[in-house]
């Protein structure tokens, strides 16, 4: 169940990694494929215990912007996204990563 959890909680991840993707245009369609890919998990794969709202409240707020990044290259190969947003997304965690050091 754990691994279950892990998933969902790199999906939302995701999703606010594009969330902050504003140099992509078309990043709108690229979210709404993302939320049909998490609630497609759900409905698949039911998690007993979990305050759904409360998990995404809680990543949205304390997960670093260079995690979410992260996790959206894991998601963005499986939605089909444009290979253009992997690549900036791939730019913007070198730049982030650049920035911390």
């Amino acid at each position: 169940m754990t691994e279950l959890i892990d998933q969902f909680r790199y999906q939302v991840g995701a999703y606010y990694g594009i969330l902050s993707m504003d140099e992509y245009d078309l990043k709108v369609y690229i979210l709404k494929d993302i939320e049909n890919y998490i609630r497609c998990f759900i409905e698949q794969n039911p998690i007993p215990n979990i305050n759904y709202k409360k998990e995404v409240s809680k990543i949205e707020d304390e997960l670093p912007l260079i995690t979410k990044l992260q996790d959206s290259l894991l998601i963005l190969p499986k939605i089909d996204a444009p290979i253009e947003l992997i690549l900036l997304v791939k730019e913007k965690i070198k730049k982030l990563k650049k920035e911390t050091c």
